[in-house]
């Protein structure tokens, strides 16, 4: 796969990324008293619902910032890709370890059923991957990154 194919596979990836993060965020946001609510109920995350109210809106945000910069790219793909694999791993554990299943999602996200939510989230997961996989480098900045070592 070519330079500009790469290049253009990482930026679509990106792109949806930036729309998941500021629509999740925004919805979380704009009604965050459910969002609290719906986090206080869950059996896994009811300790630490507070704290999640605020970090993960923000945590969407702050990648969502990281994206639009080119150089700040690669961390925020293996950002989205942590996060994603996280918010992956909180529905997996709801669904096989908990009697009550809290919908803390705003927005459209709200309306799909968990198993729909978790083949959502295993996809963005895998878009991530391959972005992180295929994440186009410059020749000349490899070899700038190559000669700096050396000196060292």
């Amino acid at each position: 796969m070519n330079f500009k194919t790469k290049t253009v596979i990482v930026e679509v990836i990106s792109a949806l990324f930036i729309l998941l993060f500021i629509y999740a965020s925004l919805s979380k946001v704009l009604d965050f008293e459910k969002f609290m609510v719906e986090l206080g109920k869950s059996p896994i995350l009811s300790s630490l619902a507070d704290l999640m109210a605020i970090t993960v809106p923000a945590l969407e945000l702050i990648i969502t910032g990281l994206l639009f910069i080119k150089r700040s790219q690669m961390i925020a793909l293996y950002s989205s890709f942590c996060l994603m694999v996280m918010f992956t791993a909180y529905i997996v554990g709801i669904l096989n370890f908990s009697p009550y299943v809290p919908c803390s999602c705003g927005g459209l996200l709200q309306y799909m059923s968990w198993n729909q939510h978790l083949v959502f989230n295993v996809i963005f997961v895998l878009l991530a991957g391959i972005a992180i996989l295929i994440y186009p480098i410059n020749i000349k900045d490899l070899s700038a990154v190559r000669g700096k070592a050396e000196t060292l």
